[in-house]
C-alpha cells in the first residue's frame, strides 16, 4: 500500500520515469480526463462586434449553446488574434446579468417594466413616424436678389442616427439611402468616428 501511495506522488513518477515533470508522470487521472472544451463542437466563422476593425471570430457552439469564441486565424484582418475586449466577447453573449428583455418606463414614470420587442418595435417606429410628420421641411423660402421664392429642402431635422462600428460600407450605405432619402433626416453619424 505504501509502495503504491508513494509511487502515485509525481516526485517519485519523475525520478523513476527520466521524465523532467512537464510529461505524463506530472498528470494526474483527472488531468488525463480532460478534453478541449472545444471538443464534439460546432463552429461558425463571425465578425467582432466592438470596433470597425472587424477582427475575425471563431464561434464554437455544442447542442445551441455556445462554448467558446476565439480569434480566427484564418481572418485576413486579425489573423487570428483578438484584443481584450474581443476575447471577452463570450461574456457579451453569456454573462448572467445580460438583458434579454425590452425595457421600458413611461414618460413620468419611476418604474421600469418589460415588453415584449415587436411592442418596442412598433413604438419606436411610430414615434419616428410622427416625428418626421410632425417636422419634416419640403420647403425653405429664400430671399435672393430677384425676390423671394421657394428652394426645395426635404429634410427632418428631429431625428438622428448613430451608427455602430462594425457596420460595413454596404449597411451604411442602405442605411444612408433609407434615413436620409427615405425619411430626409441629415443627422446621420456613426460610432467608429467619436
Amino acid at each position: 500500500m505504501l509502495k503504491e501511495l508513494l509511487s502515485s506522488w509525481p516526485v517519485v513518477k519523475q525520478i523513476t520515469s527520466g521524465g523532467d515533470g512537464t510529461g505524463r508522470e506530472a498528470m494526474s487521472a483527472a488531468t488525463r480526463a480532460l478534453r478541449p472544451r472545444n471538443d464534439e463542437t460546432e463552429v461558425a466563422r463571425s465578425v467582432c462586434p466592438y470596433c470597425a476593425v472587424g477582427c475575425g471570430q471563431l464561434v464554437f457552439h455544442r447542442k445551441g449553446r455556445l462554448v467558446s469564441i476565439e480569434g480566427d486565424p484564418h481572418s485576413p484582418i486579425s489573423e487570428g488574434h483578438l484584443c481584450p475586449k474581443g476575447a471577452a466577447s463570450f461574456e457579451l453573449v453569456t454573462h448572467a446579468a445580460r438583458a434579454t428583455r425590452v425595457k421600458y418606463r413611461a414618460p413620468y414614470a419611476t418604474e421600469w417594466h418589460d415588453i415584449d420587442l415587436e411592442t418596442a418595435m412598433d413604438m419606436v417606429a411610430d414615434r419616428v413616424w410622427t416625428s418626421r410628420e410632425r417636422h419634416f421641411e419640403q420647403h425653405r423660402i429664400a430671399t435672393t436678389k430677384d425676390g423671394s421664392r421657394e428652394l426645395p429642402l426635404m429634410q427632418c431635422t428631429s431625428i438622428a442616427h448613430l451608427g455602430g462600428a462594425t457596420l460595413d460600407n454596404e449597411e451604411n450605405y442602405l442605411i444612408k439611402k433609407l434615413f436620409a432619402g427615405g425619411l430626409g433626416m441629415v443627422c446621420i453619424s456613426n460610432q467608429a468616428r467619436i
